[in-house]
């Protein structure tokens, strides 16, 4: 599995069609997802999926020189149900489809979501490979040299792989993505409605470099939690036996919007070609994450994009785009 700084020839993004997902902010959300794919298709092609029942809704939303593909769908997060895509030695590019189960049976329906990889697979003609075991692509970062960090909340919840030991799904990551190392943190954001990804917490940047969720308020309730992930990174080293930089990032304030909690995150970001789309929120932590990402990509254009609506669905940028790396298609 490449970084996601590696090249791409595109981006996916799933068109929202479940109104119940977003506690009566539906417009609101599609308006920040409509900010977010424009925002990338200025330095990716990006490829919108919609099911049949809003692809028109979708055009309209994104304009005619953005494709829209038709795929039946439960829900709007493609980085959690979509394909996990693998590049060989010579960079020719298949995919794999890990279980999808409703972020461990929590939100349903999700039999379309689940299918979803094999239909993008199917249209691309790509080679596809089945993985054995249930997980989302926010539940991991990889530095593209064998190195994948995860929380033991989410991947290793009996909701998911009830049958797996930490061994055997370690073995799994390594058969199917080509992990040397998997590097373990306790959990995400405090009380997460989908057990806590990492993407919420923590990312790769470059190899042997994560940006992690911090605080020093230490009556936020993230506190702990991220002082114990910090702690267990700083003994850790790498596929190659590097010791991780670690460098702390904002936690942005949590909030209720007319009642509805959110928890948004800055690491929860996209890297594309040139440039990363980063999630703000109208507060003065916004100024100093962007300014860390100006920092860590000088050669990018860093990119704000207002996404409390997004939050209101349980995620951010991160969580809505999946990237298709650069290269010619394996095929069957």
């Amino acid at each position: 599995m490449p970084a996601e700084w590696a090249p791409h020839s595109g981006c996916y993004v799933s068109w929202p069609c479940s109104e119940k997902s977003w506690s009566g902010f539906f417009e609101e959300a599609k308006k920040a997802y409509t900010e977010v794919i424009k925002a990338i298709n200025r330095l990716e092609p990006i490829i919108v999926l919609s099911d049949q029942s809003t692809s028109q809704e979708a055009r309209a939303a994104v304009g005619p020189e953005i494709d829209i593909v038709e795929i039946s769908l439960n829900d709007s997060w493609i980085r959690d149900n979509g394909p996990i895509f693998v590049t060989s030695e010579d960079d020719r590019v298949s995919m794999v489809q890990f279980g999808f189960n409703g972020w461990g049976g929590k939100f349903t329906p999700y039999d379309e979501d689940a299918k979803a990889p094999e239909s993008i697979a199917e249209r691309l003609k790509m080679r596809r490979y089945v993985a054995p075991m249930i997980l989302e692509g926010g539940a991991i970062t990889v530095d593209g040299e064998g190195t994948l960090i995860s929380t033991e909340s989410c991947i290793l919840n009996g909701n998911r792989n009830p049958d797996l030991s930490k061994q055997k799904i370690e073995n799994i990551l390594r058969d199917f993505l080509g992990i040397k190392k998997v590097l373990w943190v306790k959990q995400g954001i405090y009380k997460s409605m989908i057990d806590g990804h990492i993407d919420g917490v923590a990312a790769f940047v470059r190899p042997g470099t994560v940006v992690h969720a911090a605080t020093k308020n230490k009556s936020d309730p993230n506190y702990p939690i991220m002082k114990d992930n910090r702690a267990r990174l700083e003994t850790m080293t790498d596929a190659r036996g590097k010791s991780i930089e670690i460098i702390d990032f904002p936690i942005p304030d949590r909030r209720d919007i007319d009642g509805n909690r959110i928890a948004p995150c800055y690491t929860n970001f996209y890297i594309a070609n040139g440039g990363v789309v980063a999630p703000i929120f109208g507060e003065p932590n916004d100024e100093i994450a962007l300014e860390i990402l100006r920092e860590l990509f000088p050669k990018y254009e860093v990119v704000g994009i207002r996404c409390e609506y997004i939050g209101v669905g349980g995620g951010e940028i991160h969580c809505i785009t999946q990237q298709l790396p650069s290269g010619d298609f394996m095929t069957d």
